[in-house]
């Protein structure tokens, strides 16, 4: 197993090093050297695990990026970014506040507005935006499906186009279609194989006494990719994982409550951290872990797992 070490540092200060503390980090804005000078485009970008869409990818506060980058992304109102496109799928889940997201393709855009726990998987090639069209700022976790994306390809930016055009995403301002996942035009139906409503997806309950949404895998309601999968867990209190290992990394977001990450050496020795909200966990392809929760409240982890098929982990009761 390709299990990431540092010479000499127990398992404790390993885990530790695989940790992302929202209270170490500094949102950063000035991520995106293509939003400099437009104060319409001002966004702030706090790297977890790789650098994701900005150019910052020497930032060595992050952790190292495999299979997929995460990120938080904050954004006020009135704020938008402009159109681009990937060459790899790009997550957006929504934390706090609503956001309208854009699809654009030869100047025709539908757009849909996403509220807490909502995800939009943004399609390669395909050109995309988002605004703050509310009265609070918002959240969001970005997730690129690749360890290092390529730069993102910009379809209409305001230095080129009159700032209307832009905010739109390349349509003229109220010549958009609404999102419908019953409409007939070809970006609406496609555009509905990518948007998970949290409310709409089925809550699984495990044996092992947790709860998973299943936003990108094999499950219903979920999106179908073939790069990494993405889900959303929910530990009641006195919740306890036997420990597994995957053939790939994964990583645990808390976004409620608290939850501690257990890891095992071959010894079957433990090394503990506890998360609270917005705090990650990356542990590495190989690495035995397990979750528990022996706080006094329910927890919620954004999961994101580096691989789209069987990794291996088997979930039991602790």
């Amino acid at each position: 197993m390709n299990i990431e070490t540092t010479e000499g540092l127990t398992l404790a200060d390993r885990l530790s090093a695989h940790t992302g503390r929202f209270t170490d980090k500094a949102f950063d804005w000035n991520a995106f050297p293509s939003n400099s000078g437009f104060d319409e485009l001002a966004r702030a970008q706090m790297r977890y695990i790789g650098a994701g869409g900005s150019p910052k990818v020497g930032d060595t506060s992050t952790l190292k990026a495999d299979n997929f980058t995460v990120s938080l992304i904050y954004k006020e109102p009135g704020r938008y970014a402009a159109c681009h496109s990937h060459e790899i799928e790009e997550s957006f889940l929504i934390i706090d506040g609503t956001l309208v997201v854009g699809w654009e393709k030869d100047g025709e855009v539908v757009e849909i507005n996403l509220g807490p726990k909502d995800m939009i998987l943004n399609a390669r090639e395909i050109g995309h935006g988002f605004r703050v069209d509310g009265v609070e700022p918002v959240m969001m976790s970005i997730s690129v499906d690749v360890g290092k994306p390529l730069p993102p390809v910009y379809h209409y930016h305001p230095k080129e186009h009159p700032s209307d055009l832009a905010r739109s995403f390349g349509a003229e301002p109220g010549q958009t279609l609404k999102f419908d996942r019953s409409g007939d035009h070809p970006l609406q139906k496609l555009m509905s194989e990518y948007v998970v409503r949290h409310v709409e997806l089925p809550t699984i309950w495990e044996d092992a006494g947790f709860t998973r949404k299943v936003y990108v895998g094999d499950a219903p309601g979920a999106i179908n990719q073939d790069t990494c999968r993405k889900e959303m867990w929910g530990l009641p209190v006195g919740t306890k994982l036997a420990p597994f290992t995957r053939n790939c990394e994964d990583a645990y977001l808390c976004l409620d409550g608290a939850v501690e990450v257990v890891w095992v050496d071959d010894n079957g020795e433990e090394a503990v951290v506890e998360l609270g909200p917005r705090d990650l966990v990356k542990t590495p392809a190989g690495q035995a872990h397990y979750l528990r929760n022996p706080g006094a409240g329910a927890a919620t982890v954004w999961t994101v797992i580096g691989s789209s098929g069987d990794d291996g982990a088997v979930y039991k009761k602790g």
